[in-house]
């Protein structure tokens, strides 16, 4: 992936995240503060507008700048843990006009770092974790026994729909979701469900 495909990727996030913002917002309504898809749909739409003024960069000059957008524009968690993902997945990207799988992972390993750190929180806690981590899992998996870009992404994308179905299962011990304690049982994460949705997104483009 290049920065002309990478770009390209961006706008698909933007228009998905726009076409499913309300039913994020309505998962949010349930177990956190109900702005969940309002606020990065408005996000990814600054990312938009930055998007055209970046045709020139390498990727992780592009994925910084959706990173630092995301912190500056999203309220609540999300911000800051989808913009922290972005630039720390910039930061592994250094000095690459080309990404390659191995690459991807790489980048995607730091960014779950990244929102570890952010979030102070790990998998088994019902965030975005919870369908990240077991999606970098499995596509390092996946790419040790055979190295199929295609076959890699879906396998991403079964292990994060997993998690979330996961997240489900448990109760939130972070963020506003924690106050429900035990009632947050039987409701998903609206944070791993958007990350899913954003990679899926990558799947289909890729």
């Amino acid at each position: 992936m290049n920065t002309e495909k990478l770009i390209a990727v961006l706008h698909k996030i933007a228009e998905k995240i726009e076409t499913e913002k309300e039913y994020l917002t309505e998962l949010d309504n349930v177990i956190g503060d109900g702005d969940h898809g309002i606020n990065l749909a408005r996000g990814f739409k600054e990312v938009e507008q930055k998007l055209e003024a970046l045709a020139g960069k390498e990727p992780a000059d592009v994925l910084k700048s959706v990173g630092m957008t995301l912190v500056s524009t999203v309220g609540g968690a999300s911000g800051p843990l989808y913009g922290t993902g972005f630039m720390k997945a910039g930061g592994a990207l250094k000095g690459k006009s080309e990404i390659g799988v191995a690459d991807f992972l790489d980048a995607f390993r730091q960014a779950i770092d990244g929102v570890k750190m952010r979030g102070k929180s790990e998998k088994g806690e019902k965030t975005m974790l919870d369908a990240m981590i077991p999606a970098l899992e499995a596509m390092q998996a996946q790419w040790e026994q055979e190295q199929d870009a295609a076959a890699v992404f879906l396998a991403g994308v079964e292990a994060a729909r997993k998690g979330v179905e996961y997240t489900k299962t448990i109760a939130a011990t972070k963020g506003r979701a924690s106050y429900l304690g035990e009632r947050s049982i039987g409701h998903q994460d609206p944070g791993a469900t958007s990350f899913t949705m954003l990679l899926e997104v990558v799947a289909k483009a890729l």
